[in-house]
């Protein structure tokens, strides 16, 4: 049987390239593009030299095919958004698709797999290695029939191994920072079997690669299963950062995997989360807030990132970006005059400046004076006309001192009162060239403060292009 490698890839991601108006693309960058479509777009050796003349060359198409995958704007030109994707972390398979798998007869026949664990990798004890690869197929047997028990005296059905180099499977590892793992579709022999490189340093941890995650990736292709163009798939190509903690498998993964091999049997099997849409109309966001002249969204998991020059909003992990953040975070506002961003969840608070965590976080948010009857806070915002912060919590708001570090002695005051024609709870807020926007489910209200008035009624994601 012939088998497909499923090869993770993982070189480091790196910053916006300098374009040059004049010149274009510089011709370093068409020579990365053009092995990276042969690599993962099946462009062909004998396709002829990069040429940007001729818009229908194998070049351009492939190029197109790529952009579209990934949710690029699809021109078959190379460009500095382009290539910036074809430099961050990504897994070696080709691209096909919105998510595919191999075929079902090519999927294990069997529902009760076994694993061997061959040797171990030096950066991490023992017993953490053993339980990341644990955790990682409890991913999938959780949410189908599949079974899989470790064995330690004679071969399995899958093999995990760390090797540096070439460890004679024709796909050699190159050292750190490029290659971090392989796997195989299932079948006899190799098939199945996944390769860590040893090269790499993998921790339980966020930095730089957390063992669990890579290994759940890569026992996905063992199982059969190839790439996702979901971003916050499991499967999707590039690799990005969840706490295991807090990990859930998506949806798009448990469709694919569920296609293979049926649903669990468990009655209490879990559901996963969706990655959501930056113009669905219905979002509704969990807190918003300004960053440096930037805006970011957060819905669950993720965060929409709005810059200044670009009509369009990103899509990432808020641990990408904040690696020490929970997900489905209550509030969150930016400090004007310190710069530093305040993240709320439960009756716990973290100050970042910029994407750095500052030192002695997360505290109770006791310490801004709240009665301990308040839990959590559904949306924090600083109104810089009145030189006060707001936090609102169900049916009442505070109002706190920055400069004093107290809360007014009128608070709390009814939002009905203070806010006329604003109902419901307030997910999130966020204050703009002197106009405060109030975020109730999807609707975002405009407000006046000096009027109190609300003077626009629009979509919460109105603020991104959509």
């Amino acid at each position: 049987m012939n088998f497909s490698l499923l090869v993770l890839l993982c070189a480091a991601a790196t910053s916006a390239f300098p374009v040059s108006e004049k010149d274009g693309i510089d011709e370093k960058y068409e020579e990365l593009a053009q092995k990276y479509l042969e690599d993962f777009y099946d462009l062909k050796m004998g396709s002829g030299p990069v040429s940007r003349k001729k818009s229908l060359s194998p070049f351009s198409e492939k190029l197109q095919q790529m952009q579209k995958f990934f949710g690029l704007k699809v021109t078959g030109k190379l460009n500095e958004e382009t290539v910036e994707m074809m430099q961050k972390p990504r897994c070696g398979v080709q691209d096909i698709g919105a998510y595919a798998t191999v075929q079902k007869d090519i999927a294990w026949k069997k529902k009760n797999l076994t694993y061997r664990i061959l040797n171990f990798t030096p950066d991490m004890s023992q017993v953490d290695t053993e339980k990341a690869i644990q955790k990682a197929f409890k991913v999938w047997s959780d949410v189908t029939p599949l079974k899989f028990k470790r064995i330690y005296d004679k071969e399995s059905d899958i093999e995990v191994s760390f090797a540096r180099g070439d460890h004679h499977d024709n796909s050699p590892f190159d050292g750190p920072d490029g290659l971090l793992a392989h796997a195989f579709q299932p079948g006899a022999g190799i098939g199945g079997d996944a390769h860590f490189d040893d090269d790499e340093l993998f921790t339980k941890n966020n930095r730089p690669y957390n063992l669990f995650l890579v290994a759940a990736h890569e026992f996905g292709h063992s199982l059969g299963l190839s790439h996702s163009n979901d971003p916050g798939a499991l499967m999707y190509p590039t690799y990005s950062y969840t706490h295991p903690n807090e990990f859930q498998l998506p949806q798009d993964d448990i469709n694919a995997i569920q296609y293979l091999y049926g649903k669990s049997t468990n009655p209490n099997a879990p559901t996963g989360p969706s990655t959501p849409r930056v113009c669905d109309p219905n979002i509704v966001y969990d807190a918003v807030t300004t960053l440096r002249g930037e805006m970011f969204f957060f819905e669950e998991r993720f965060v929409m990132r709005k810059r200044r020059e670009d009509p369009e909003a990103e899509l990432l992990f808020i641990q990408t970006l904040w690696p020490f953040l929970p997900t489905n975070i209550n509030s969150a506002y930016e400090n004007p005059y310190t710069e530093d961003v305040l993240v709320f969840k439960g009756t716990k608070y973290w100050a970042f400046s910029g994407f750095d965590m500052i030192k002695g976080y997360p505290k109770n948010i006791r310490t801004f004076g709240f009665p301990t009857n308040v839990k959590s806070i559904d949306a924090a915002v600083h109104v810089e006309s009145l030189e006060r912060t707001y936090f609102f919590v169900g049916d009442k708001y505070w109002s706190y001192n920055e400069d004093t570090k107290r809360m007014d002695q009128d608070s709390p005051k009814l939002v009905e009162v203070e806010f006329p024609g604003i109902s419901g709870t307030i997910n999130a807020a966020l204050y703009y060239r002197d106009r405060l926007y109030i975020f109730v489910g999807n609707t975002q209200y405009e407000y006046d403060i000096p009027t109190k008035r609300i003077t626009r009624v629009m979509k919460s994601n109105s603020w991104l292009g959509c």
